[in-house]
């Protein structure tokens, strides 16, 4: 499988939601901010691997794109929670235009 540059900048979004996640989550008080930190980023890894995987367990188009929306999303909801709002918007903007070239232009997977 050919591999190219927006492929590579996905797998930064991808990482930099689990990352997001677990901020989010630590930034709660006390044990819960504990158990979100850890288990947030724990959860979406799962869930990526189960269903969104390039080799996911299972494979399932809806599914796997019920997953991206949730894990990235809930990045991008993250950063918003923990990142000052410039950053948070430059973050929604490039998963924005990630996403779309994914689908649309030379990048676009078929």
């Amino acid at each position: 499988m050919d591999v190219n540059a927006n492929d590579v900048v996905a797998f930064f979004v991808e990482i930099g939601a689990l990352v997001l996640l677990a901020w989010a989550g630590f930034s709660v008080d006390g044990v819960l901010g504990w158990l979100l930190g850890l288990g947030l980023p724990l959860l979406a890894a799962i869930l990526w691997g189960l269903f969104a995987a390039p080799r996911a367990r299972v494979s399932s188009p809806p599914l796997a794109l019920a997953t991206k929306l949730l894990v990235i999303g809930g990045g991008v909801v993250a950063g918003f929670v923990v990142l000052p709002t410039p950053w948070a918007v430059a973050v929604a903007a490039v998963v924005g235009l990630n996403v779309v070239l994914m689908y649309v232009g030379p990048f676009a997977r078929r």
